[in-house]
């Protein structure tokens, strides 16, 4: 029988969400910088995803624990095993925590100990890890991370090559000195990992750049300022024009988005328009008192059009597209900025500059189409269909002599290459790793540095004026290629944001940081038909229709295709990046939203049916759902897409054993308190089912959820899973449960579908959390029905006194212990904010569990961990079971969380998901202040 792994039943998970929100701050060597991908996992939830799914889970190891147990004659061995699981798995946990963290990827001993742990619960042979829907590569690369055989695959050219880029070519080249002339001796330590690569492609990046200044330098003139000295122009920002189209005006008139340059507070800038003589003047404005305002910033509105800058004559946005269409629409360049003293300066345009831009197309531009999705592509409604429509001609002369370049210093790293003494080899697509080959891999990255170049030099990058930092804003700031009127044009010669010299930082900065260990494959395969014999899968499949990956990312391909085509000839051979299998519910492609949807469930099913087919029996899958945010708002744990992809792999031959939310946002601040309102991605884990499986009813089925459930959740809310993720967590085992049958048969005959079987897991899990409450004692029971009605709301006295009859508690007592308000026929219960400061439980004449933990969310809240820690030790020392009051946080976050309050969700949440540090507060309190047992009431007489 196949052993149960960590990711089965418990993860640390508020602390993997924790370095996975981190990752968004972290921008130096990060793999994302290497080449842009949409909605990339974070690194830190795929490395522990990957060592929980491998990984055994210590209940594994009941049967050892319990013959130490008698070994040791304890005289509750049954404890003794309980308490061994749990310290096994707090110590896997604590690996864990120090694993995820970004600031110990270099910590050889940490990664020691990690691998030494796979290769124990794997005996010595851990599995390849799959990816087949590989996209950005952070599954893979976390695989390699681990010391695993990492396999990529997808349909996507730009993917493969990214992934190449991570896993394939760094271990090839691993620990090999630069070729440079010179390089190799700049540095006394040796050349470990993929740093040797990383020098080569920044110094002959560096060649690049020198060599672009000579042939293009003259396209970027200087801006003059007004003591007359000069400064290097950071961007020109251009405005689109059309024709008013009043008749009695007639001007060309600007379509800008925004008047504002800068609104750093004491350097303001703005631009200035005026009409003079029928034309449209620019100036420079940096009073504050005569800035624009919501009211007058800007002359266009995607949605509303446009206004005259002139005659205040509206101009349609249908008026636009069609002289768009027309070929009619303009530009004027409205401003220029330089770079300053650690400061932009802002300048009017000169005829130097407008004239500077003046520069013929090169003869081949990338004339191919731009797919048809309106919802991600918005720029073909204005005329802007092509590709090379999307650059202007400085842009295409610049960006096809970078592309040239890279063919070029391709030949100096070979030449380079074979002049240390390197055999020339065969080519790298042909598996060679000698000098051609060496050459073509320093050749992609430098690709990958022109192709991310494009996303800051296009005709629609804009500038951000924004008082915190004021850039270029790249084309992919959102999934989708957006219209911009007002649009800036960098300099790519310049050092500071949109320059070639960034670029080759940060992709020079990402080889550095990839492992370069073991062995990395990435190949262009269609997961429908990939044999995963031998090999475990964990992946991120397109989901329905939230990206256009293949038609956002031919915008790069067509670059890359350029610079690399002699050197990936196979893989860059079509014109654009396939479309036709690509599994995406895309209507424009597929008849409709029908047909869309037929499509994507159709291919999804059958790659996970072929999974099936070949699935290792000893290692789930795990599989990322990456959901629109509205969907679980909307619809709740049985929205239609959750309730598909669950459909699918059930049918596909899958159960499912859990699901993990997995959130990118710090679980303390929530958009709203709904149905996980921050989770960005659940990750799903998922077994073989038999073929035997064998079929129950709808009766059976409750029975047995009803008497699994219960020990499942307190799992999970001893690994301190956050109140807002417990839902959705708890699915797992639910979902185990049901997807281990081949059939659920309904009183009619028929079979129980899938979101009636969430619906089911959902309501056993409000019963399970509500049986949880005969642990708790009377004061606490009443103060919970009072909260779940009325909340902190004033309330009628004898609806109160009712209550208190049932639940054997008073009223009068109540108030007395102050924890509600009581007077003039009106009931009260006291929030947090209404609490006292100095509260301590030592001290308290009738505790109760409700009050303890009232007083510890809001001293957490206000003081912090050590305040927090000191209260549960007082309860403590007074014999309060502080086991069930973590158990009363979970139950205050659902009824928050039900009932819409959002305050008391957040306080509840945060002191749920904060337990084991406030409990380790706690502990340091005890040991530094030992207390008695039980209080000492005479010590008061």
């Amino acid at each position: 029988m196949a052993k149960k792994k960590l990711i089965e039943v418990a993860l640390p998970l508020d602390a993997i969400n924790k370095q996975s929100a981190r990752e968004k701050s972290i921008r130096h060597g990060h793999p994302s910088t290497m080449h842009l991908w949409w909605a990339r996992r974070p690194l830190a939830t795929a490395r522990a995803v990957l060592f929980a799914q491998l990984v055994d889970d210590p209940s594994e190891n009941a049967s050892e624990y319990r013959e130490e147990g008698m070994r040791r004659e304890e005289l509750d061995v049954n404890a003794y095993v309980e308490r061994r699981v749990s310290a096994e798995r707090a110590r896997l946990f604590a690996l864990i925590e120090r694993m995820v963290d970004w600031d110990n990827l270099n910590d050889t001993a940490l990664f020691k100990q990690v691998r030494a742990e796979i290769m124990r619960s794997t005996d010595g042979k851990p599995p390849a890890i799959f990816d087949p829907f590989a996209g950005g590569g952070t599954i893979p690369l976390e695989a390699q991370r681990l010391g695993l055989q990492s396999h990529a695959s997808d349909l996507n050219p730009v993917a493969v090559l990214i992934n190449k880029a991570l896993i394939e070519i760094p271990p090839k080249f691993a620990n090999h000195a630069p070729v440079f002339p010179g390089s190799a001796a700049s540095r006394m330590l040796d050349w470990a990992g993929a740093t040797g690569l990383a020098e080569d492609v920044r110094r002959y990046g560096e060649w690049m750049r020198d060599e672009a200044e000579k042939r293009i330098g003259h396209m970027y003139p200087q801006a003059t300022l007004e003591n007359g000295a000069t400064a290097t122009v950071i961007a020109w920002i251009w405005g689109r024009t059309v024709t008013c189209p009043n008749p009695a005006c007639g001007i060309e008139t600007p379509l800008v988005r925004s008047w504002w340059l800068g609104k750093k507070k004491g350097k303001e800038a703005y631009i200035v328009p005026s009409v003079v003589d029928g034309k449209v003047d620019f100036a420079i404005g940096h009073d504050p008192k005569r800035a624009p305002t919501k009211v007058d910033d800007g002359t266009m509105s995607g949605r509303a059009g446009g206004v005259c800058v002139s005659c205040n004559t509206a101009v349609p946005v249908p008026y636009i597209k069609c002289e768009g269409k027309e070929g009619r629409l303009g530009a004027r360049l409205m401003a220029t900025v330089a770079e300053g003293t650690r400061k932009r300066i802002y300048l009017s345009p000169t005829s130097e500059h407008e004239e500077a831009a003046l520069v013929d197309a090169p003869g081949d531009v990338p004339t191919q189409k731009l797919g048809i999705d309106p919802r991600n592509i918005w720029t073909p409604s204005y005329g802007l269909d092509t590709f090379a429509s999307l650059f202007t001609n400085r842009q295409l002369t610049a960006l096809a002599t970078f592309s040239d370049l890279v063919g070029e210093a391709r030949a100096r790293v070979l030449q380079d290459a074979l002049a240390t003494g390197m055999a020339e080899g065969s080519r790298l697509e042909a598996g060679g790793s000698d000098a051609a080959a060496y050459a073509d891999a320093v050749a992609i990255y430098l690709g990958f540095v022109v192709s991310r170049l494009t996303d800051y030099s296009s005709a629609v990058t804009t500038w951000a004026s924004n008082a915190q930092m004021e850039i270029l804003r790249n084309v992919f700031a959102r999934q989708a290629i957006p219209m911009a009127w007002d649009f800036a044009e960098g300099n790519p010669l310049a050092g500071s944001s949109g320059g070639l010299d960034i670029m080759i930082r940060a992709v020079t900065r990402a080889v550095e940081k990839v492992p370069a260990q073991g062995l990395g494959l990435a190949e262009q395969r269609d997961a429908a038909n990939t044999d995963y014999t031998g090999m475990v899968i964990s992946t991120d499949p397109p989901y329905y229709d939230n990206i256009a990956y293949s038609d956002l990312s031919d915008f790069f391909y067509i670059w890359l295709r350029r610079s690399l085509r002699e050197v990936m000839p196979q893989l860059l051979s079509t014109m654009l990046v396939p479309k036709a299998d690509e599994l995406v519910a895309n209507p424009y492609r597929h008849g409709g939203v029908n047909g869309a949807r037929e499509f994507f469930e159709v291919g999804f099913e059958r790659v996970f049916e072929r999974a099936r087919e070949t699935a290792s029996e000893h290692y789930p899958m795990t599989v990322y759902y990456a959901f629109k945010q509205s969907e679980l708002e909307a619809e709740g744990l049985a929205s239609t897409g959750w309730e598909t992809i669950l459909g699918g792999m059930i049918h596909a031959g899958w159960t499912i054993s859990g699901t993990w939310p997995v959130r990118s946002e710090r679980s303390g601040r929530m958009i709203s308190i709904g149905t996980n309102a921050l989770a960005s991605s659940i990750v799903l884990v998922l077994r073989p089912r038999p073929e035997d499986a064998p079929i129950i009813d709808r009766r059976g089925l409750l029975v047995e959820l009803r008497s699994t459930l219960p020990e499942s959740l307190r799992v999970l809310q001893q690994g301190s899973i956050a109140p807002v993720d417990l839902a959705q967590a708890a699915i797992g085992p639910g979902m185990a449960i049901f997807s281990k049958y081949a059939q659920v048969l309904e009183p009619n005959g028929q079979a129980m579908s899938v979101r009636d079987a969430l619906r089911q897991i959902n309501a056993i899990l409000d019963e399970v959390l509500a049986e949880q409450e005969g642990d708790f004692d009377g004061d606490t029971r009443w103060c919970l029905a009072w909260f779940e009605t009325h909340a902190f709301e004033v309330a009628a006295y004898g609806e109160a006194e009712t209550l208190a009859n049932a639940k054997n508690a008073s009223v009068a007592a109540l108030a007395r212990a102050g924890v509600i308000s009581s007077g003039g026929g009106k009931v009260k219960l006291l929030d947090p904010a209404d609490l006292p400061d100095d509260y301590d439980p030592r001290l308290d004449d009738r505790i109760s569990l409700w009050e303890v933990v009232l007083y510890l969310a809001k001293a957490l809240d206000e003081k912090g961990l050590d305040a927090a820690g000191r209260l549960l030790a007082g309860a403590e020392a007074r014999g309060l079971d502080m086991s069930a009051a973590h158990e009363l946080a979970y139950r205050l976050y659902s009824i928050s969380d039900k009932c819409g309050l959002t305050k008391p969700g957040i306080l509840f949440n945060t002191l749920g998901v904060s337990w084991p540090e406030v409990r380790a507060a706690a502990n340091a309190t005890t040991s530094a202040h030992p207390v008695a047992e039980q209080f000492d009431f005479e010590s008061l007489a």
